[in-house]
């Protein structure tokens, strides 16, 4: 998952930028609300984290600007300000969630898997699709239960296409979502890691469950549990 912090506390901006790097998300970092709508606008993100007191374009403007632009990520503000007023008018400008500062990592954490399954019309942190399932909060992969063992980036993988089942996703839009912006997007490590994972969760060629669609891209199959 692809993430937007907008925040002008630079020491803040990346004590939270290392936590979720360490929980396997892939970061991009703004630090002004000019340079927060251009990435917003530029890259496609699963979720942002807004704070409020925000130069040249403050918070809340940011996030109206967005949500008029039709960018509909899951977006959590962050604000000093302990007044109900403030939390209100974030929510009333488009925001999902909000965190008062100082707060707890976890905390935010929580609430970003939260919004992101949310996003993805998923209720709870165990997303089943036929024998496999993910527990987004542990970011375990199960195949009948039974566990299996992935790479950060492998996990990654699954763990968007498994949020976006029947959808067809090309290359490029899977690289954007789990790299950031300096990775070259011409590279076919996609499809070195779909073939790993095919390899891992399926070496028997039972289960069929990644389709390669012909010069558009993958797409992870709704499977029946037998």
């Amino acid at each position: 998952m692809r993430i937007l912090i907008v925040e002008d506390d630079l020491q803040l901006q990346e004590n939270v930028r290392a936590s979720l790097t360490e929980h396997q998300y892939v970061v991009d970092v703004a630090a002004d609300g000019e340079e927060g709508l251009f990435q917003a606008s530029e890259y496609p993100y699963d979720a942002a984290i807004i704070d409020v007191g925000l130069p040249k374009i403050d918070g809340i403007r940011l996030i109206e600007k967005l949500r008029a632009n039709d960018i509909s990520f899951p977006i959590i503000i962050l604000t000093a300000r302990d007044h109900w007023q403030d939390k209100v008018q974030g929510l009333n400008a488009g925001a999902d969630d909000y965190l008062t500062k100082p707060f707890q990592t976890p905390e935010l954490l929580a609430r970003l898997n939260a919004l992101i399954r949310r996003s993805a019309g998923k209720a709870t942190p165990i997303i089943v699709n036929g024998p496999l399932a993910i527990n987004t909060q542990s970011q375990l992969l199960t195949l009948d239960e039974r566990d299996i063992s992935l790479s950060a980036m492998e996990y990654r993988l699954i763990e968007f296409l498994m949020l976006h089942p029947n959808q067809v996703h090309s290359k490029t839009t899977l690289t954007e979502h789990l790299y950031d912006q300096d990775f070259d997007l011409d590279s076919n490590v996609i499809e070195v890691f779909i073939r790993r994972l095919r390899k891992k969760i399926d070496p028997q060629n039972s289960l069929l469950f990644i389709d390669t669609i012909r010069g558009q891209g993958y797409r992870l199959k709704s499977l029946l549990k037998e």
